[in-house]
């Protein structure tokens, strides 16, 4: 859910980039050398999903995968999403350079808080009903505050932008289903073939 550049005001750019700055400093003194791997294989999942996109407006609708990265990464979401949409924005022109900082943020921050949310409910994993339920909501709901976010940063720019925003949060809704879906059925496979990444490489919770 990239946001292009000349759309935003500077206070918001800057606003975007100090708070994403400070996620990302929290993610990497949490990230272990052995963690690198994992961090950089989600973070080339995260690129390769958000390259297939839909312009609506000043924005765009895709994968995000967002709500996978939370649960198995944390605050380790930032770099890794970071570092993802920083290679868009380069190789692509997806974004721009001067938003990447509120464009990380709108989709690391959603991580962050659904890897809290739900994040202990999947790896209990006692209860496969609360299993899938806690992981599909954490696909659906870290594209919806996404969305949400983005929304909230063109309103802020100014009332024109406000059908802008309703028509990027409608487009995504299907979007939102696919990404519980599909978060649903990673955590589900991961459970079985590599468990250790859903007991959390990031132990916090």
């Amino acid at each position: 859910m990239h946001i292009s550049e000349g759309v935003l005001t500077p206070a918001i750019l800057a606003g975007g980039a100090i708070l994403a700055a400070g996620g990302v400093g929290i993610g990497l003194r949490q990230m272990k050398q052995d963690q690198i791997p994992t961090v950089g294989m989600l973070s080339a999942a995260f690129f390769v999903a958000s390259l297939i996109h839909v312009p609506i407006g000043p924005a765009s609708a895709h994968l995000v995968l967002n709500g996978l990265l939370g649960l198995l990464l944390g605050w380790m979401a930032f770099p890794a999403i970071l570092v993802g949409t920083a290679l868009q924005a380069i190789l692509f022109q997806f974004g721009g350079l001067t938003t990447l900082g509120v464009n990380t943020l709108t989709m690391a921050l959603p991580a962050v808080l659904c890897h809290y949310l739900f994040g202990r409910g999947v790896r209990a994993g006692r209860d496969r009903r609360v299993f899938m339920s806690c992981a599909f909501l954490t696909g659906f709901l870290a594209v919806l505050i996404t969305g949400l976010l983005v929304g909230l940063c063109l309103y802020l720019v100014g009332e024109a932008f406000l059908p802008a925003a309703q028509a990027l949060i409608a487009a995504h809704i299907p979007v939102m289903f696919i990404e519980g879906g599909l978060t649903a059925a990673c955590a589900l496979f991961l459970s079985r073939v590599r468990p250790e990444l859903l007991e959390g490489i990031h132990g916090s919770s």
